[in-house]
């Protein structure tokens, strides 16, 4: 890894360790769905105009867009939708372990449909990572009930997992096409608003914007810097690293919502945390060596 590797790595890690509670500022008035539309069309407007300061090409034929297409079914919207509901009957930390399976999904996928080689270090790292959270919100984990609801909540964020691994294959793909990063994101983003925009109309829900200072500094933050500067950097870091080695961002990234927790939430270390800790930190050693 480069200089430039690990910057993109840090700047991920820090972009969605504090999308949590940002995310947890928006719920009550206003639809998930809609939140998203808000979200997400406000990233691709800001992305676009990126792409044009930068003088990107945008002009690409039907094939390309169709790939742009499905980044934003996969990566933006449908798996934040699935999280959105399935969170619903699952606590935070449940989440935060479902999604730090992605770092796993992202190496199976990869060698099925990328032909990558399954890296036996990073493998252990990422169970050291995953062991390490599970680890963390044990307390919460144990205290689910796992009643019909529960579980249909855990499908659905396993699906939320998955679509997501799959939109980083459809990035890799991309990139090994040479398709530029930031108008593919401008176009993935502006696509998956148009979907969310459509399910939002069929679903009957209300486009309204909850007009208070938390609510929209939480979207200003989830757009700018969740959205746009997150997915730019750890897209662009799963084609400089491979998809195994960048997910694991979503390992490291529970760990500092809990520390961001501590700060503004008074959450309380438990001696199991400590340890969940530890093998964490480990496992990012063992998959970030060089």
């Amino acid at each position: 890894m480069a200089p430039l590797d690990y910057g993109l790595y840090a700047l991920t890690v820090f972009a969605w360790s504090t999308s949590w509670i940002a995310l947890k500022n928006q719920l009550g008035v206003v639809a998930p769905e809609v939140s998203l539309v808000w979200r997400f069309g406000l990233s691709a407007i800001l992305m676009f105009g990126w792409a044009l300061l930068r003088g990107e090409r945008m002009r690409f034929p039907l094939a390309d867009h169709l790939r742009f297409a499905g980044l934003g079914v996969f990566i933006f919207s449908v798996n934040f939708v699935f999280f959105y509901h399935g969170g619903m009957a699952l606590t935070s930390g449940l989440l935060a372990v479902i999604f730090s399976l992605a770092s796993v999904f992202n190496m199976l996928l990869g060698a099925v449909f990328l032909g990558q080689r399954i890296d036996r270090r990073v493998l252990v790292g990422a169970a050291f990572g995953f062991c390490g959270v599970a680890l963390m919100f044990w307390p919460e984990i144990a205290g689910t009930e796992f009643d019909r609801h529960a579980a249909l909540g855990l499908a659905l964020c396993i699906g939320g997992t998955l679509c997501f691994c799959t939109g980083n294959m459809i990035s890799a793909v991309n990139q090994r096409r040479g398709l530029p990063v930031i108008p593919a994101n401008a176009y993935g983003m502006a696509y998956g608003t148009l979907l969310l925009t459509l399910a939002s109309l069929a679903l009957g829900h209300a486009f309204v914007i909850e007009p208070t200072a938390r609510y929209l500094a939480a979207l200003g933050w989830l757009s700018v810097v969740s959205s746009v500067l997150a997915f730019v950097a750890y897209l662009t870091l799963l084609g400089r690293i491979g998809s195994a080695r960048a997910g694991y961002s979503t390992v490291l990234f529970p760990v500092i919502a809990l520390a961001i927790s501590t700060v503004f939430e008074g959450y309380h270390w438990t001696a199991a945390a400590i340890a969940g800790l530890a093998l964490v930190m480990i496992g990012n050693v063992i998959v970030l060596r060089r």
